[in-house]
């Protein structure tokens, strides 16, 4: 589906998901289109709904979440496909106020409008920018309430907290005193029930280390990946946030299987996708309460709820690692697990990492604002003249080609 289809071709796409099975891969374009079918087409899930998928205690709040939830930000959301993200199980929504030029919040009111009587239910995660600085988060509650047409927020969000958006000062915000008044006052006032940040920043490890240290902080979202070796720097910062009863939250989990197929014969025998192993692969770390899917039609919904349904116990091994070699030789576009090492390794100031995501959310989520993202960026990030991307290449987790990765960010966006 493109941009310039009509909506009547639109209509058909939960229709059609449903019959006909359709690769994870969004094709360009599709992800940030409007969907736009009717309710009589979202709705035809299984008669009377699936009842709800398993659930995981988010840390120490002890609040069960399903352990798969609705990312916010892709072409079919609407309030049609929240109902039918509901009929298959899912109690978990996550949204934030950029998402769909505030689009997605909108339909979240619009299905709390028609089934009110589901909020009680259901686990809304919603996200803001304090560009100001934390207090700025108790005014921006307000907006995000009216939004999602909503009196609370089940988990509120700092939007992905990073130094280059909210200023070298966010590093300490996790366990600094202004932060946590503002998350206590939050609480206080009734309007939200949880505080967190999401990160996939390359400090991400940092300011998750913070969070351990300050104690306030009630969950965290992740940029994650289960091929995460356990002395690294990130899997050391997910153990101090778990053992200081911080609920983790796992996003861009995908990225990491590139071009692997959905179908490899080693996982057929285990009645599986390559896709679901994966899924069971992070439902394998103890650590991790739910994992955020951006399920870009109902034939991924189904397969990812079955999944959820079918998970009984730790992937093995030896299936751990057949999923990591395969997954590292199907040409991953972006690291979940990026620290920085790879600009560390190319030996100048290069955003390989945002590259990296740009290149990818273009090519498979048809995400054109990644232009605008890329343009945003620093000339000298951008300037590869001079660095070892070779050095670069290796030291990366998932061994990224940023040579290719480099020119097609110059042909896509430049």
């Amino acid at each position: 589906m493109k941009p310039h289809e009509s909506s009547d071709s639109r209509r058909q796409f939960l229709k059609k998901s449903l019959m006909v099975p359709v690769t994870f891969g969004a094709a360009p374009g599709l992800a940030f289109a409007q969907a736009a079918a009717p309710a009589e087409e979202a709705a035809a899930a299984p008669a009377g709904g699936l009842p709800p998928v398993p659930t995981r205690k988010l840390g120490r709040s002890g609040v069960q979440v399903s352990m798969i939830n609705l990312g916010g930000a892709m072409g079919a959301h609407s309030p049609q496909y929240l109902n039918l993200a509901w009929s298959m199980g899912i109690r978990y929504f996550d949204t934030a106020d950029c998402y769909m030029g505030g689009r997605s919040e909108q339909h979240i009111a619009e299905w709390l409008e028609k089934y009110p009587e589901r909020r009680k239910d259901v686990f809304i995660v919603t996200k803001a920018h304090p560009h100001e600085g934390p207090k700025q988060l108790l005014t921006q509650i307000d907006e995000r309430l009216k939004a999602c047409g909503t009196d609370y927020i089940d988990l509120f969000f700092i939007h992905w907290i990073n130094p280059e958006e909210y200023g070298q000062a966010s590093l300490e915000w996790p366990r600094s005193q202004e932060l946590k008044e503002v998350a206590e006052q939050l609480k206080k006032s009734g309007k939200i029930k949880l505080f967190g940040f999401s990160a996939h920043h390359k400090e991400k490890a940092q300011y998750m280390e913070a969070a351990a240290a300050g104690g306030f902080i009630d969950a965290i979202m992740v940029a994650y990946s289960p091929f995460l070796p356990p002395s690294d720097e990130l899997s050391r910062a997910l153990d101090a946030c778990h053992k200081a009863g911080i609920g983790l939250i796992s996003m861009k989990e995908m990225r990491a299987l590139g071009e692997l197929p959905k179908r490899v014969p080693a996982f057929d025998k285990l009645g599986m996708t390559s896709h679901q192993v994966l899924l069971h692969a992070c439902w394998s770390d103890e650590r991790i309460a739910s994992v955020c899917s951006a399920m870009e039609n109902a034939q991924q919904m189904k397969e990812n709820t079955e999944a959820a349904r079918s998970y009984q116990k730790p992937l093995d091994i030896a299936t751990r690692e057949r999923l990591r070699d395969l997954a590292l030789a199907s040409r991953p576009s972006m690291c979940p697990n990026c620290d920085g090492r790879c600009e560390r390794a190319a030996g100048k100031a290069l955003a390989l990492n945002d590259i990296a995501r740009y290149v990818t959310y273009y090519e498979r989520d048809g995400n054109i604002e990644a232009r605008q993202w890329y343009q945003a960026l620093a000339a000298e990030l951008r300037d590869a003249r001079g660095a070892d991307l070779a050095a670069a290449h290796h030291a990366c987790l998932c061994h990224l080609d940023f040579a290719s990765i480099l020119r097609k960010a110059e042909e896509y966006f430049a």
